[in-house]
């Protein structure tokens, strides 16, 4: 029981549900390095990294990770951007820079060309993509989204031993 003079606890943070794993694509190639990882700001504006780079030659096609309705297809900053809005989900993606083969209000399935790779070097040191994961204005880490087997890159094969003697 608080007394008149002492202050009331803070109200804890709400609870942020976990990103649901609903991708069924990586956004380019097949398995593609990622050149810079998730680097959450400290706060709001702080310096930090909202999203993932992902290398990719220039012309490369890009695809939706999961379903969803394009939210934005254009130019932000002198950079060909895509946004995809998730099914059933309170969640965008973002792609960028990417040269965009859809229209904002096109629908999307997993694994569909939103675009191209972009042939800049302004954000990495080769090309890339550089893919981000939003709810509301809050950014996560968009690897999340990616059930494990595709972050290991499939499952486990075993592969026959040859010339050894028994």
């Amino acid at each position: 029981m608080a007394s008149a003079g002492t202050p009331a606890p803070a109200p804890s943070p709400p609870s942020r549900a976990p990103v649901p794993a609903i991708a069924r694509a990586w956004p380019v190639g097949i398995r593609p390095v990622v050149v810079r990882g998730w680097e959450p700001p400290a706060t709001v504006y702080g310096p930090g990294h909202r999203g993932v780079d992902l290398g990719a030659p220039a012309g490369a096609p890009v695809r939706a990770v999961a379903p969803g309705r394009v939210s934005f297809a254009g130019r932000v900053a002198g950079r060909g951007v895509v946004s995809v809005a998730l099914t059933g989900t309170a969640l965008r993606t973002t792609y960028e820079p990417v040269a965009p083969s859809v229209r904002k209000g096109d629908e999307v399935d997993a694994g569909d060309v939103v675009g191209t790779v972009e042939a800049t070097a302004q954000h990495c040191p080769a090309t890339c993509v550089h893919w981000g994961l939003l709810t509301g204005e809050t950014y996560l880490n968009p690897l999340t989204l990616l059930p494990p087997w595709l972050l290991r890159g499939g499952p486990s094969r075993l592969l026959p031993v040859l010339n050894v003697r028994a």
